[in-house]
């Protein structure tokens, strides 16, 4: 078994070495894309270690899993043996050759999640191995059914070609970034959360609209999107499950956009919420006061600062606490929101 951050990423003893094992998809994900992308026969273009291959095969007639690097693709047959899987042709060989391509002439769907560089600092299509522009040209005469993983920090300006732009967060963190072309598509911009497995998607409101951006939080609670809602700009569409009085505010200049509201929500979209139980001036003094009445015992800094200087501020804001709660602090301009974290039942 494998974990993977907050997670158990494999369970089975999958073979790989340390950066394929890293950037391979968690199971829990593999599973998500499988099932939507089921069908007769589906070719994985660079697959790796194979995990979204196999998932692919729980689902699928059949399955074709190409790299062209040899180790990987003996990794793959290797973990798919393991998962008890028998139906994927594995192919070594450059998904863009002919030789390739006739192969796989009669697949109804093409997924690919390419390599990609690391020593880059901007993500470019043209980057990725194998390229996905030059997959999409290659084998549009075979299906236009295609679904691409691509880097989830790329500027979706650079995804210029006509497709469902779909982020999923997993645990709260993006987890992938995925494109869905042709008869994929189900619309323009989609977020998914794991482990509930919730869907919002663009066009789910009638008008959607700018949601209130207040200046001053609300008293009672602060929510915190999910950030493949965020990423796939659905926070209009997200307003339609929270309570009535919900609001966007901007927890400083140039900062992240929270929500606040007098009502608690338990909409799978969150990531987090938070009670509010103490306000006071951002002053260091008179937040060491109101951690003192909150019977603090630790801080989280939820406002912008520094990397260098987190540990120090934290460290000043603890002494002496003798409480026992955990506090989240965060800033509204010159005002210090003191706040609890609850627990997300959904």
């Amino acid at each position: 078994m494998t974990r993977d951050k907050y997670t158990v990423k494999f369970t089975k003893p999958v073979r790989s070495d340390p950066t394929s094992i890293r950037l391979a998809t968690p199971e829990i994900v593999a599973e998500y894309v499988a099932n939507r992308l089921k069908t007769d026969v589906i070719a994985d273009l660079g697959c790796g270690i194979g995990i979204q291959a196999i998932f692919f095969a729980k689902h699928s007639e059949k399955v074709y899993a190409v790299d062209i690097d040899s180790k990987r693709l003996a990794y793959a047959k290797y973990n798919a043996r393991i998962y008890g899987i028998s139906n994927i042709e594995f192919i070594h060989g450059d998904a863009l050759s002919s030789e390739v391509i006739e192969r796989l002439s009669d697949v109804d769907v093409i997924f690919s999640d390419p390599a990609r560089r690391f020593d880059v600092g901007e993500r470019r299509l043209e980057d990725l191995k194998p390229p996905t522009l030059e997959v999409i040209e290659k084998y549009q005469h075979i299906t236009d059914r295609m679904a691409f993983h691509l880097p989830p920090m790329i500027d979706p300006e650079k995804v210029f070609f006509d497709c469902e732009r779909e982020y999923l967060s997993l645990e709260g963190e993006i987890n992938r970034f995925t494109v869905y072309l042709g008869r994929l598509k189900l619309c323009e911009r989609s977020a998914i959360v794991l482990p509930m497995g919730a869907r919002l998607e663009s066009g789910s409101v009638e008008t959607p609209g700018i949601p209130e951006n207040v200046g001053v939080p609300r008293r009672g609670f602060i929510f915190e999107p999910e950030p493949s809602v965020v990423r796939a700009e659905l926070l209009p569409e997200l307003f339609k499950y929270l309570p009535e009085d919900a609001a966007l505010y901007q927890c400083e200049p140039n900062g992240r956009r929270l929500i606040t509201s007098e009502t608690q929500s338990q909409t799978p979209f969150l990531k987090a919420c938070y009670r509010v139980i103490s306000t006071t001036d951002f002053e260091f003094n008179s937040i060491r006061r109101a951690l003192r009445e909150c019977s603090a015992r630790g801080v989280v800094l939820r406002f912008r600062i520094d990397p260098e200087e987190y540990w120090s501020v934290r460290t000043r804001l603890e002494a002496n606490l003798t409480g026992e709660k955990t506090i989240h602090l965060f800033r509204c301009n010159n005002t210090a929101l003191l706040c609890q974290k609850t627990r997300k039942e959904i």
